[in-house]
């Protein structure tokens, strides 16, 4: 005979209390990943505030067009040099939350595997005799499910080491350029 219904719902359940776990991890980090952007964007708009209002003072101040200019000149660099900062910090925010949620994927994908592969050992200990396709057909599947979803993983991060590289290089191109750019 195949599992019980009690069985059936055992496996049930537990799917649907790690399902919940799973959300309530994801919700967490979710949760932690905005506060992290939140005070990223405050502190960044707060700096910007203070450092416009220097700036404007100074430039008001400036006796001639000449200085005028000069005073622009020397601000351009520190901009760009927060911007670049400013865009890495949010990088590490997405990869730390791309992580987290990966990290936790996982964790929920292997524990799915563990009891499907658990309820198939059952059900193939209690099978009529003849039923061995079928639960060698349940076993194919969830293995090609199982090499699929680490495949859409292993993308996964590799596009997260992609963006990662893409924002570095960028960074690394960037500053030079910009800094040739602001020499008076």
């Amino acid at each position: 005979m195949f599992p019980s219904q009690e069985a059936i719902s055992q496996v049930a359940r537990a799917n649907i209390e790690s399902s919940l776990n799973l959300y309530t991890a994801l919700s967490g980090k979710t949760i932690e990943s905005i506060e992290k952007l939140w005070t990223l964007n405050l502190t960044a708009a707060k700096a910007s505030l203070d450092e416009s209002s220097a700036t404007t003072r100074q430039l008001l101040a400036a006796k001639d067009p000449q200085q005028f200019i000069a005073l622009i000149s020397a601000q351009t660099k520190p901009t760009l040099d927060k911007a670049i900062a400013y865009n890495g910090h949010l990088a590490n925010i997405a990869s730390g939350v791309q992580a987290e949620f990966s990290r936790a994927a996982e964790k929920q994908f292997a524990d799915i595997g563990r009891q499907f592969t658990q309820f198939v050992d059952e059900a193939a200990k209690n099978a009529p005799p003849g039923s061995e396709n079928a639960v060698a057909i349940l076993k194919t599947a969830f293995g090609n499910a199982a090499a699929g979803y680490e495949q859409f993983n292993k993308n996964a991060r590799q596009a997260v080491h992609t963006f990662e590289a893409n924002i570095a290089n960028a960074a690394s191109q960037f500053t030079p350029a910009a800094n040739q750019n602001v020499t008076p």
